[in-house]
């Protein structure tokens, strides 16, 4: 089982969750290229210019150290990595979890991303002009929870660690993104785990995905915020397992 974490993140956000699996499955965590503990030195921007790049370091990780098809769980940003990763090698991997997936983050006639193209770039304006006042502010938001502090103030210190120049980047990369064409192109058994109130992925995504991506299943966990991983473990671990004792069977 390969972890892969979001935007601003590392592999330390999976400690909540990944331990539930580790007498099932061999479980594995990595950092981003640009990301975490990753070697800044390796980020290229002509390479990490889409999420194609991502996608061809997680097949190399499956390659070096699975020994057959994984379950592959990610968050975020990750969610399109693996879903570009499972069309270009769909034998390497037996199901997908989502968690708080996004194939384009911007409104576009019926589709609902959740953000406006001006809602995006005054975020990316702001971002460029302080990055970190802008990690202060929008992490906590992200995270939501308002009754767990300290998950807030970890999101925050994890945002605030990034290297500025990467990560605005990363940002651009991630945000303006749009595979909405590639959903229906991954074929692997997927769960959609969606929070009941996320500011970064609204219901109206996930009941996008659900519609438009074969061998798919949705579940709404109720909860606050864009980290249900850190946040409703318990709740995620049960969606999970619920979603592969049907999908490994």
């Amino acid at each position: 089982m390969v972890f892969a974490h979001g935007f601003g993140c590392d592999q330390t956000m999976w400690r909540f969750l990944a331990p539930a699996y580790e007498d099932r499955f061999r479980t594995i965590s990595f950092d981003l290229v640009g990301s975490g503990g990753s070697d800044l030195s390796a980020y290229d921007r002509a390479k990490y210019g889409t999420l194609q790049g991502y996608a061809d370091d997680l097949l190399e990780i499956v390659d070096e150290c699975a020994t057959g098809p994984v379950v592959f769980v990610g968050h975020s940003v990750s969610t399109m990595i693996g879903l570009l990763a499972t069309i270009q090698a769909p034998e390497k991997f037996v199901a997908q979890v989502m968690v708080g997936p996004s194939p384009c983050y911007i409104n576009d006639g019926d589709y609902v991303g959740g953000f406006s193209r001006e809602d995006i770039d005054e975020l990316l304006e702001t971002m460029d002009a302080n990055y970190l006042g802008w990690s202060s502010s929008l992490a906590p938001a992200i995270m939501g929870v308002p009754d767990r502090p300290e998950l807030r103030a970890e999101l925050t210190d994890s945002f605030c660690r990034n290297d500025p120049e990467i990560a605005k980047h990363f940002a651009r990369v991630t945000f303006l993104s749009d595979h909405r064409a590639d959903v229906a192109r991954s074929t692997v058994p997927a769960l959609i785990l969606q929070c009941s109130d996320d500011l970064v992925a609204p219901r109206a995504v996930g009941d996008f995905l659900h519609r438009h991506m074969p061998n798919s299943t949705l579940h709404i966990i109720d909860n606050v915020g864009h980290c249900p991983h850190m946040s409703a473990p318990t709740a995620s671990s049960r969606a999970i397992d619920n979603f592969l004792a049907h999908a490994l069977r």
